[in-house]
This record gives C-alpha cells, structure tokens and sequence, in this order.
C-alpha cells in the first residue's frame, strides 16, 4: 500500500493568519528561548503558522510542540538584499526544519551572484516551499514563473520600485490575486483585525501581522510617543 503524502502546508493557511515571531538586534524580545514561546502564544490563540527569523530559533520553534508550518527566513545585513539572500541562507533553514522558506524575490541582485530561480530549485530538491517577498506587481509575477509557491507583499514600501507608505498594499495584494496562480500572502503595516479583513477581502489567501501582535518595545514606543506634548 503506498503511503499516504502529506497534506501542503499551504492547504492550513487559506483564509488564515500568520503571525511574524522576531525582534530586531538589541531588542530584549530577540531571545530564542522568548521567541518560541511567542510562537506557542499565537498558535494558542489561532495563528495558521509562524513567521521565524534565523536557522537557530526555526530550529528550536519546529522542536517545541508548535504544530504550526514555520515560514524560515534567514534576515543576514539591513541592505540590498538581505531577507534569506543566498542558497546557502535558505538551505540552512529546511535542514532547521522550515516548511517553507521565505525570501527576498525582488530584482535586485543577490549577494552570490545567483537568481531566485537557483534559490527555489535549491529549496523544492530539499523538499521545501517557498514563499516569495516582493515589492511590486511585476516582481511577484516574475517570482510565481520562476516557482514560488506564495507571493508575499512583504517589502511593498521598503524596497526601490514600491512607495513609501503607512498602511497595507492593498492595491498590490488585488493586482497580484489578478496575475499570478499562486497564493498570495499580505504583509506589511496590517495593523488591526479590519486591515487583516480587509486584505483578504482584496484577493488575500493569508495575512501575516507582526508588529501589532509580537512587538511590545515598538509598541510601547508608540503610546509613550502618543502622550509626549
């Protein structure tokens, strides 16, 4: 009898949310040991999977009971491009156990001198996904035809070609559900449960919030900014 495969992680997260579980350099939340238990926390309360930044803490998040997909990225540098930037960076994280492997799927050139096609090869022959971070419309269109298998609008506002801006992009989430066949992940300056409703209402499959959830030093930040005169 040939055994059952798997079901696709993708199939869990249609319809659902992400929840990003990182910390930036120096903040006290960037701990693994924190970091996991911010990732028990969201599936405690009905996260789809979780966003996990570095082989380290994927590592140590798939081995803690969280039942959840991990999305691994590997964040190397602040500039160009830096979110899993190499074939190296995105094998580390499947051998960390990622489900899927997150990276950066902009035109930019890559640090190796390799493409993104290399990238996804490299991850499908390791049996992972891929979820593509793009900026523009045209990026995850070219991303999708060379197999990525989610596009995110993950650096939609931060990347050169996209425009700075301070809530989600939704005009891209609607243009990316009209040109690609693959699903098609929000993320980016979502903010509240409306927000999160209203990107999958723009042709969504998933949202991925980070700030709002797991941030408590940028959200502190915030309120104490909100009472200064």
């Amino acid at each position: 009898m040939t055994p059952r495969r798997p079901a696709s992680p993708l199939t869990a997260l249609t319809g659902r949310l992400i929840v990003s579980c990182q910390a930036p350099p120096g903040d006290p939340m960037r701990d693994t040991g924190t970091l996991v238990r911010m990732a028990r926390s969201a599936q405690a309360g009905g996260a789809a999977a979780v966003r996990v930044n570095e082989p380290e803490v994927v590592a140590a998040t798939a081995a803690a009971a969280v039942d959840l997909p991990v999305i691994g990225l590997w964040k190397d540098g602040d500039t160009g491009v830096y979110i899993t930037p190499t074939v190296r960076h995105a094998l580390a994280l499947v051998d960390a156990g990622a489900a899927i492997v997150a990276a950066d799927a902009t035109a930019r050139p890559r640090p190796d001198g390799s493409t993104f096609a290399d990238l996804v090869a490299a991850v499908h022959a390791g049996g992972g996904l891929v979820m593509a971070d793009v900026a523009t419309a045209d990026e995850g269109r070219e991303a999708a035809t060379q197999g990525a298998d989610l596009v995110s609008t993950t650096l939609s506002g931060y990347a050169p070609g996209s425009p700075r801006q301070t809530l989600p992009d939704l005009e891209l989430v609607a243009a990316l559900a009209r040109s690609v066949e693959v699903p098609v992940v929000a993320e980016g300056r979502i903010a509240t449960p409306e927000q999160a409703a209203a990107a999958l209402a723009a042709g969504a499959t998933s949202v991925v919030v980070g700030t709002a959830i797991t941030a408590p030093t940028a959200l502190t930040r915030l309120f104490a900014a909100g009472l200064t005169p």
